[in-house]
């Protein structure tokens, strides 16, 4: 499996929002956000590393408006029942605003991102030139590795 590389622009996809402002509904948030510097952070399980990934991301979001910073969190997870109180949770707590947090049904991810099956977290960052950062974390997330993370929206804003 080839992950999207650097420069390809990556495909649609839909997921079910569970705290954005279509929450309830599915939808193509890659298609909405369009060419607008976007972060997307796809995870198979949702715990306090990846909650302030999360929360920080989503503070920069807020901070860049002017520059149209875009973000969203997906969830692989098949059962969204199982995850949506969860995530409303987080949502709340964290006072998260800007960054919806959705869910995909696979597993294994959208088609043709071709998601490390051995990564607990991946993050994806792009613009309208296509992925900028394209990192799979296997293992909790520090906080150094939150703070890179954080600092490299910074290349997809144009």
């Amino acid at each position: 499996m080839v992950s999207l590389q650097l420069g390809e622009q990556p495909g649609a996809f839909e997921v079910e929002d569970v705290t954005g402002p279509a929450a309830g509904e599915s939808l193509c948030y890659r298609c909405r956000y369009s060419g607008r510097p976007t972060v997307v952070i796809f995870t198979r399980e949702v715990d306090d590393s990846v909650t302030k990934l999360v929360q920080q991301i989503d503070h920069q979001v807020a901070q860049h408006t002017d520059k149209k910073l875009s973000a969203f969190m997906v969830v692989l997870e098949k059962d969204t029942a199982k995850i949506e109180p969860k995530l409303k949770r987080i949502q709340a707590s964290q006072d998260i605003r800007n960054t919806p947090l959705t869910v995909f049904h696979d597993p294994q991810g959208p088609a043709g991102y071709d998601l490390s099956p051995d990564a607990k977290i991946q993050v994806m960052m792009w613009n309208r030139e296509g992925i900028k950062v394209n990192e799979p974390i296997r293992d909790d997330l520090s906080p150094d590795e939150i703070s890179n993370l954080v600092a490299q929206t910074q290349t997809i804003m144009n």
